[in-house]
């Protein structure tokens, strides 16, 4: 069914729905959960909470409302571990200035946890992931590489400091990267998450007349994570999101292997991917960092002459 209220929705995978209610007000709606990817309840929980914001985020908008969706055993399982996965849902939407209204939870015997979450947008000012003009500057403003050390976290085999890092970037809201991007002539955004770099990179210029140069020496990592790829601690997902996307990728000579699997990785909670004009580039990126958001860098160009695909190379 049509509905010409409906600026985003399922003609082409995007960050969230969006709805428009008003002349100069549209809803942002989606919904994002998982099963725990660290061993602390609490900073799963606001990992969990900041990941389902950060589509809110990426389109532009402002999150304001949300729904916990809990699943949790009924029996075997101490409940000051859900109390506590809660505790640090609530505490990160506090501080997006978000009201939790309501939520369901159901009887299971893996723990999953997230939210459903409503922004909103100006209808003029909403952010697609599509967008990009030929000579656009590429920045991403948090590094990669938590799953790759959320694997190694599993097999405790993850150093103190790396852990520590990539927990921190997770619980890290995209809220300030936002805001301060709400004042550039920005063309395109996404948030990095589950297909990785490259698979996100794809979708922004997958069926459209450009293309994208990645330049991998630019790109932030976490501390560590290429050894933790060489010793073979790489998420099930990054080898799924090399198999889909690998036919849009071209890895110029000088690209390793843990490099490019590395691009791959899915991420949770990950930065915000912004294609803007370059010559606005380096300022967004001075006052990303003069803002706290420490790991934003340019990493990156649209280009017309390769449409609907990705060169990765070592600039």
């Amino acid at each position: 069914m049509h509905d010409p209220n409906l600026l985003v929705g399922m003609e082409r995978p995007d960050d969230a729905g969006v709805y428009r209610i008003a002349q100069d007000l549209a809803l942002i709606l989606t919904l994002d959960f998982f099963t725990p990817i660290v061993d602390d309840p609490y900073d799963f929980g606001q990992i969990a909470s900041a990941n389902a914001l950060s589509d809110v985020y990426a389109m532009g908008g402002r999150p304001v409302l949300a729904m916990n969706i809990i699943c949790f055993p009924g029996k075997g399982m101490d409940i000051t571990i859900l109390q506590e996965i809660l505790k640090g849902g609530y505490d990160k939407m506090t501080e997006a200035g978000v009201l939790l209204v309501g939520g369901h939870s159901v009887d299971d015997p893996e723990i999953k946890y997230g939210l459903s979450v409503t922004g909103t947008v100006h209808p003029d000012k909403v952010l697609k992931n599509v967008g990009g003009l030929p000579g656009d500057a590429v920045i991403l403003t948090k590094p990669l590489g938590c799953g790759v050390i959320s694997t190694a976290i599993k097999a405790d085999m993850a150093g103190k400091d790396a852990e520590d890092e990539a927990v921190r970037s997770m619980k890290t809201l995209n809220r300030k990267s936002a805001e301060i991007m709400a004042g550039f002539p920005v063309h395109a955004c996404t948030d990095v998450t589950g297909f990785g770099l490259l698979g996100h990179a794809c979708e922004m210029i997958e069926k459209t007349r450009v293309g994208m140069c990645i330049y991998a020496s630019k790109v932030p990592l976490f501390a560590e994570v290429l050894e933790y790829v060489r010793m073979g601690l790489i998420p099930g997902g990054a080898y799924r999101n090399r198999d889909f996307r690998l036919k849009m990728v071209d890895f110029k000579h000088g690209i390793s292997d843990e490099c490019a699997m590395t691009l791959f990785d899915p991420q949770t909670s990950g930065g915000l991917l912004i294609v803007l004009p370059n010559g606005e580039a380096d300022e967004l990126v001075s006052r990303l960092r003069a803002g706290g958001v420490e790991a934003a860098a340019v990493i990156g160009v649209i280009t017309d002459e390769h449409p609907g695909r990705i060169v990765v190379e070592n600039m």
